[in-house]
């Protein structure tokens, strides 16, 4: 599935989450998710977003998200990643979701009373935090590239670099 489809069924999961293991599992998916994406534009994305992808396909790693029942009983989307259509709108989406998951947690931390699922909170809001400045950091370099293609545009003038087309009028 593309990147796109599975970002906005992620936002919708985590919306529709009721109780703290749900929004739990949907921050883990979150995460297994921004790390899938990291890892494809890592490989194939465009050169200046590698180094940060390759970080953003690390966070977290080592953390048991994909071991969590809720995520094992439905499986990881990350897993159906199939494509990534256009950058900007997938790291926009991503960086959404991630935004509300780290919401979602925080709230989770708030209201437990439990010692175990408060630090499963701090360790999953700190990933989804990390995997978020990585989004914002793609998204910012996106930026500078158009800027400077704007920028390169703009002194090539409005013909191009090789200036307006010869003139057949009075040939």
């Amino acid at each position: 599935m593309e990147a796109e489809r599975l970002i906005e069924a992620g936002r919708r999961a985590l919306a529709d989450s009721r109780g703290a293991l749900d929004v739990m599992a949907e921050a883990w998916q979150a995460q297994a998710l921004a790390r899938a994406v990291g890892s494809r534009l890592a490989l194939c994305g465009p050169m200046e977003l590698r180094s940060e992808a390759r970080a953003l396909g690390e966070i977290g790693a080592g953390c048991s998200a994909l071991d969590h029942p809720a995520v094992i009983s439905g499986g990881a989307r990350a897993a159906q990643l199939s494509g990534i259509g256009e950058v900007r709108p997938t790291l926009a989406g991503l960086a959404l979701l991630l935004g509300e998951a780290g919401i979602a947690l925080v709230g989770v931390a708030c209201d437990t009373g439990e010692d175990g699922l408060y630090w499963q909170c701090i360790e999953a809001m700190d990933a989804a935090d990390e995997s978020l400045d990585r989004v914002h950091g793609m998204l910012r370099r996106l930026a500078e590239r158009e800027r400077e293609r704007d920028r390169e545009r703009e002194r090539d003038g409005p013909y191009g670099i090789r200036g307006p087309a010869p003139s057949t009028a009075g040939s």
